[in-house]
């Protein structure tokens, strides 16, 4: 089976634990957490859910740019208190470690994902929510937005999901050792200024802004975008000298492309181009 044959649109995909809307003229999804009454917590049916929608995107031909956002207010309070925590006191350690394999497999596949994936986050953003947010390409939060990698206040230790690795890199060590020890929320200023978040917006704009932002990418070489996303994503175990080889085989793929050809047109014609993804 060839890549072409294994594309296939998701604008008619339907999710049973979250909402899932694609702007098909755009090409961006939008992934809401969506149960407000209780600040949009994640139950064992959605971190699997999302996992596997995000391993599947590799294969989105319709698709070029995700918003992950939350209803009500909220981004994510994180596990749901009874419907996860509650039971996992009852699991046998196979079974547990079963379930942290999966919920680090779904910042992997965030990560693993082509598309860049940008979130807009308001009011409680926590546990496993802020894992979701840290594992997005691009934050935008509201001067509400708190932000806790709170496990240790559930007797766990600060490195789930990978937020040992994500979050130093992110905000600094010392930061980041701060949150992980204390699960203090981290202030909206506070993640502007450590550059957790690019900007802050007003509550009832940041959905809209991650969206405009979405479509500035959607807009964007998307082959390129990919390889960006790749390599920011590899380079962290890598030294300089493969870091730049890495870099040089990446870019020189991208040259072959012909949205690399369309800017050139583009530009000797003095016009904005037009990338199609190609």
């Amino acid at each position: 089976m060839t890549m072409d044959a294994q594309l296939r649109p998701f604008a008619g995909y339907s999710a049973t634990h979250f909402r899932w809307a694609v702007d098909a003229d755009a090409k961006v999804a939008t992934i809401t957490l969506d149960r407000p009454e209780r600040r949009n917590p994640l139950t064992f049916d959605s971190y699997a859910e999302l996992r596997d929608l995000f391993r599947a995107l590799v294969y989105a031909s319709d698709v070029k740019c995700v918003v992950v956002t939350g209803a009500g207010g909220n981004f994510s309070s994180g596990g749901d208190v009874h419907e996860i925590i509650g039971p996992l006191t009852k699991m046998a350690a196979p079974d547990l470690l079963a379930f942290t394999r999966m919920t680090g497999d779904l910042v992997l596949a965030m990560r693993r994902c082509p598309q860049p994936i940008v979130a807009a986050i308001d009011g409680t953003c926590a546990g496993a929510g802020a894992m979701i947010a840290l594992a997005a390409d691009i934050r935008l939060g509201t001067p509400a937005a708190k932000t806790a990698f709170l496990f240790v206040r559930v007797g766990l230790a600060g490195c789930d999901m990978g937020a040992c690795t994500l979050l130093p890199r992110m905000i600094g060590q010392g930061r980041a050792s701060e949150l992980l020890y204390t699960g203090r929320a981290m202030t909206a200023d506070e993640g502007l200024a450590w550059g957790f978040f690019s900007r802050l917006v007003a509550a009832e704009t940041v959905v809209n802004e991650a969206h405009s932002c979405a479509r500035a990418l959607a807009d964007g070489p998307t082959f390129a975008h990919a390889m960006t996303k790749k390599l920011l994503h590899q380079e962290w175990a890598m030294d300089l000298d493969a870091a730049i080889e890495a870099e040089a085989q990446a870019q020189a793929l991208c040259m072959q492309t012909r949205d690399f050809h369309r800017a050139f047109e583009a530009f000797a014609a003095k016009k904005t181009p037009k990338f199609e993804g190609n």
